[in-house]
């Protein structure tokens, strides 16, 4: 059997398994999905979400949690597709900067309601609480409060949630999770933050 007999047997195996795989997946739902770890790209996966579900005519809901302070060009571009976008910055800003947990549970609260209504609305396709698992990490917003409110939300609406030190439970609610690990990092060789990568 030549290499390329030995590669066509292989892929045709690979695409029936595949193929299965597909035809039994007959539930359509909303998802929960988690984007967390220590790893860079968390918002900007859950932000790519964002893109497809605008591209396919559909209204997209984003909640900051902790990057309120932080003006983004990702920002600036989302709001470019007018109602089809909410777009809002709730938090003072990273936590080792804002250093004020009064004042951080206050506005991870205030997002949490501001969510929450988000959830109940069925002309979102998609929310994203961005930052959500740090205000659950630090308590500024109970992990209790924001189950029932997942669970009950209109069930073709799907939620994201990025942030590190995502909670076990939430993990196991969720129908997706992806964890990024962070392998090398330019700031760690002394390169600053540049526009179109981190901001």
């Amino acid at each position: 059997m030549t290499e390329q007999d030995e590669h066509k047997a292989k892929m045709e195996r690979v695409k029936a398994s595949v193929d299965r795989r597909i035809e039994s997946a007959q539930e359509e739902k909303g998802l929960l999905m988690v984007y967390t770890g220590a790893g860079k790209g968390k918002t900007t996966a859950a932000l790519g979400m964002a893109l497809r579900c605008i591209g396919h005519g559909m209204k997209v809901a984003v909640v900051q949690f902790i990057k309120g302070a932080i003006d983004t060009a990702e920002e600036r571009a989302l709001k470019s597709f007018g109602d089809r976008v909410t777009f809002l910055r709730m938090g003072e800003g990273y936590t080792w900067e804002t250093q004020n947990r009064e004042r951080d549970t206050a506005f991870a609260q205030q997002a949490w309601v501001t969510a929450s209504v988000f959830l109940l609305d069925p002309s979102y396709a998609m929310v994203i609480l961005d930052e959500l698992n740090i205000a659950l990490q630090h308590d500024y917003v109970d992990l209790t409060q924001v189950l029932p409110v997942l669970r009950g939300r209109p069930s073709m609406q799907h939620v994201v949630i990025t942030g590190r030190g995502a909670m076990d439970l939430l993990m196991e609610e969720a129908d997706l999770v992806t964890e990024m690990k962070q392998m090398k990092h330019p700031l760690r060789k002394g390169i600053k933050a540049q526009a179109g990568v981190e901001f």
